[in-house]
């Protein structure tokens, strides 16, 4: 185990390292014996573990996907090396050797250390939620107490894998429609801030008449270049404020309730989450989780408040004896064939791996409405940036055309 350690030298000289030892004790004497006087010795994960929830140097820097990627990366090599014999400490042990960063491999050590102090692999993963999830750790217990760790660990690589497939497939997606809109937002700034004042110089050296649309531009030009501090500062705190208030429960039960009702994205959103809840619920129910358990791990992974109430309705009315299906089809949230092929599976007592077997069909239709989407967002702003940019052009020539056209007629006369 490696302990992260802050003592004194003869010399008075602080010196804050790093050394590996059995125990904490062992540690503090290895110090002693270098001629070190200890003040602080503290095991690298439990520093990191005791932080808790709290963002933190190293963790904030990497989003979700990052932490997701991570895992995914782990459960496919972990499952490899437990499958072929590997012992598992030494498994995590090689793994935390060529780990990418520093934080990561502190996270892998914790994890080791605390297998080799005797504690279960599903509660050395509880000491980091963040990035070892509920349903993460459930799995893995499952396996410990089913003697079926390695099949856990590959039904949990490939879970984490399609999660980071959806994930990527849609930030993919989105990169284009983006880029065009910073390209369009930009382009109106420089003709705005630059180009337009250069006309607006012209206009009134030549002190003609100008249409209202022009006038429009040049009032808009330089209340632009007057004021951009303030368009600045209100952008940043509108900005701030809606971000601070989704962040809010009723900020998130609004946000949720607007995705629902916006006609594509509304589509888009059903889907991703009913392909959510048919993977983890098939998988948790295939790994012999008790249907309840099931459906409270569902409703704790899900951030939509919606389905998340329809997690906990089924879940009641499952209590009160009625069946899964029923429960799924209250509120219209899940489509009616994914309601009718588990109703089929109850009947059969199958309906773990109807659940996964939906998930991949879902999952494979979700990537041809992820990029239909797309492919309806990504004209619609073309067409704009073109009726904008258009526009503007027209304003700012219209003039220029109109004294071409006063010159032209006056010559002859």
């Amino acid at each position: 185990m490696k302990f992260r350690f802050q003592a004194f030298d003869r010399a008075g000289a602080s010196r804050t390292d790093v050394v590996e030892a059995a125990s904490k004790a062992e540690a503090m004497e290895v110090l002693r014996r270098d001629g070190l006087f200890v003040s602080n010795v503290e095991r690298i994960g439990e520093a990191i573990a005791s932080q808790g929830s709290a963002p933190r140097k190293g963790f904030a820097r990497r989003g979700k996907g990052g932490r997701l990627r991570l895992v995914a990366i782990l459960m496919r090599h972990l499952s490899v090396l437990v499958s072929t014999g590997t012992p598992l400490v030494e498994a995590l042990s090689a793994l935390e050797r060529q780990a990418p960063d520093a934080v990561w491999r502190a996270i892998l050590s914790d994890i080791r250390g605390r297998l080799e102090d005797g504690s279960t692999f599903s509660d050395a993963l509880a000491a980091h939620p963040r990035y070892f999830d509920a349903v993460c750790r459930s799995l893995v217990r499952a396996g410990e107490s089913g003697g079926k760790l390695d099949v856990m660990l590959q039904r949990l690589a490939k879970l984490t894998r399609q999660q980071l497939k959806v994930r990527q497939t849609i930030t993919g997606a989105m990169v284009y429609p983006c880029l065009l809109i910073v390209v369009a937002v930009s382009v109106l700034v420089v003709m705005m801030c630059f180009v337009m004042p250069r006309f607006s110089g012209l206009f009134q050296t030549l002190d003609a008449p100008l249409p209202p649309t022009t006038k429009l531009l040049m009032s808009i030009s330089g209340f632009v270049r007057g004021w951009w501090w303030a368009l600045v500062v209100g952008f940043g705190g509108a900005f701030g404020g809606l971000a601070t208030w989704l962040r809010t429960e009723s900020g998130k039960r609004a946000f949720d309730s607007f995705i629902l009702r916006v006609p594509q994205l509304s589509r888009l959103s059903r889907a991703l989450v009913t392909a959510r809840i048919a993977r983890l619920m098939g998988l948790l129910l295939e790994s012999r989780v008790p249907m309840l358990e099931c459906l409270a791990l569902t409703r704790e992974s899900l951030t939509n408040h919606h389905y998340a109430n329809l997690m906990e309705r089924t879940q009641e009315s499952l209590t009160r004896g009625e069946s899964f299906s029923s429960g799924l089809g209250g509120g219209g949230l899940i489509s009616p064939s994914v309601v009718e092929a588990v109703r089929n599976a109850e009947r059969t007592g199958q309906v773990g791996p109807v659940l996964s077997s939906m998930a991949d069909f879902l999952d494979e239709e979700n990537e041809v409405i992820v990029k239909s989407v797309t492919s309806l967002v990504e004209p619609l702003i073309l067409i704009t940036l073109g009726l904008v940019v258009g526009f503007v052009a027209i304003s700012m020539f219209l003039p220029l055309f109109d004294l071409t056209s006063t010159a032209g007629g006056g010559g002859p006369q």
